[in-house]
C-alpha cells in the first residue's frame, strides 16, 4: 500500500462562470472521491493536515469557497454572496471536474453548502460526514442571538452588532480556541483567516453571508427530508467544546437517519486543529464500510 504521507497534494483552478475556484486535490485518479468543504472564515487551509491522512484511499478535492481563501469571484455588486449561489458554483466545480459520485465531508459553512448540492443531486452522493456542519435547530448555541435578532430584522444597527464576530478576538480566541487544547493548537490556521479577513471588503461580505445564515434555516426541513427519504450513510463526527454548534445538533441527524453515527470530540469548533489523525481514523473506517455496500 502506497505510504499516505509521501502522497502529494496538487493545487488548481477552476473556472466557473465568473468564479475562479480554487482547489486542492490528492489520491489516485481512479480511486472514491471525498469532496471536503470548508466553513467561514477559512479555506481548503483547514483540510491541510486531513488530506495527506486519506489521499492514500480517496480522491481528495477541497475547494475554497467564493468570497473564501483563494478563490476570486466579482465584489460585491457584480456577485450576490449568497448560500445559494456559493451553492450553485460548487455544483458547477463539480460538474466542471466530472465528478459522479462523491461522499462529502461538511464543516459549519460547508454544510448548507453541501446539502443543497446532495438534495439537488441525490444520486451523486455515496456518504456524508458532518464536522460540526448543523442541519437542525438544536444545534444551536445562545451565542446566536446577534445573528438571530440581524435575521429578524436587517437593520443597519444589527448589522454592525454582527461585526463583532468577525474581529480577530472572535476568530482566534472564541472559534479557535474554546474547547481546544491550545497545546496543541497552532496558530497557522488562525492567522492564515486573520489574513483572509483583513483583506478589503470582506469583512462586508461576510456580512452579507451572516444575514443570508437564516435562508439556511429555513431550508433546515428541506435537507431533512432528503436525509429521510435518501438515507445517506451519515458519519457525525463532532467537537463537543463547539460554542457554536453543540452536540444535540450532531445527534439530531439520527431523527432522520437511524444508522447515522454519532462520534463526540474532546475538541472545539475546529476539530481538525487538534484531532486531524482522530477524525481521519473515524472516516477511513466508516468509509470503509459504507461505500462496500
Amino acid at each position: 500500500m502506497t505510504n499516505q504521507t509521501t502522497i502529494p497534494v496538487s493545487y488548481h483552478t477552476q473556472k466557473v462562470g465568473n468564479v475562479d475556484v480554487f482547489y486542492r486535490e490528492a489520491g489516485s485518479k481512479n480511486a472514491p472521491v471525498l469532496l471536503l468543504l470548508h466553513g467561514f472564515p477559512t479555506s481548503s487551509h483547514m483540510f491541510r493536515d486531513l488530506i495527506p491522512l486519506l489521499a492514500g484511499q480517496y480522491r481528495v478535492i477541497a475547494p475554497d469557497l467564493p468570497g473564501f481563501g483563494n478563490t476570486k469571484a466579482p465584489p460585491r455588486g457584480q456577485f450576490d454572496y449568497t448560500f445559494e449561489n456559493i451553492y450553485k458554483v460548487i455544483e458547477g466545480f463539480t460538474e466542471a471536474l466530472g465528478l459522479e459520485k462523491y461522499s462529502l465531508y461538511v464543516f459549519d459553512y460547508g454544510a448548507p453548502t453541501g446539502f443543497r448540492l446532495a438534495a439537488a443531486n441525490p444520486e451523486k452522493i455515496t456518504a456524508i460526514i458532518s464536522q460540526n456542519g448543523n442541519a437542525y435547530l438544536e444545534g444551536f448555541s445562545d451565542d446566536w442571538a446577534p445573528w438571530q435578532a440581524y435575521w429578524r430584522e436587517p437593520t443597519q444597527a444589527n448589522r454592525e452588532a454582527c461585526r463583532a464576530s468577525l474581529s480577530p478576538e472572535a476568530i482566534r480566541d472564541w472559534q479557535y480556541g474554546t474547547g481546544s487544547d491550545l497545546s496543541k493548537l497552532s496558530p497557522d490556521g488562525y492567522t492564515l483567516d486573520l489574513f483572509y479577513m483583513a483583506r478589503p471588503g470582506a469583512e462586508d461580505i461576510q456580512l452579507d453571508l451572516i444575514l443570508d445564515y437564516r435562508s439556511n434555516v429555513a431550508a433546515y426541513p428541506a435537507f431533512q427530508r432528503y436525509f429521510r427519504e435518501h438515507q445517506p450513510p451519515l458519519l457525525a463526527v463532532w467537537g463537543k467544546h463547539d460554542p457554536a454548534f453543540l452536540p444535540p445538533g450532531a445527534e439530531a441527524y439520527r431523527k432522520d437517519i437511524p444508522n447515522a453515527e454519532v462520534h463526540l470530540l474532546d475538541a472545539g469548533h475546529f476539530a481538525l486543529e487538534t484531532h486531524a489523525s482522530e477524525v481521519a481514523g473515524y472516516i477511513r473506517e466508516f468509509l470503509g464500510r459504507k461505500l462496500k455496500d
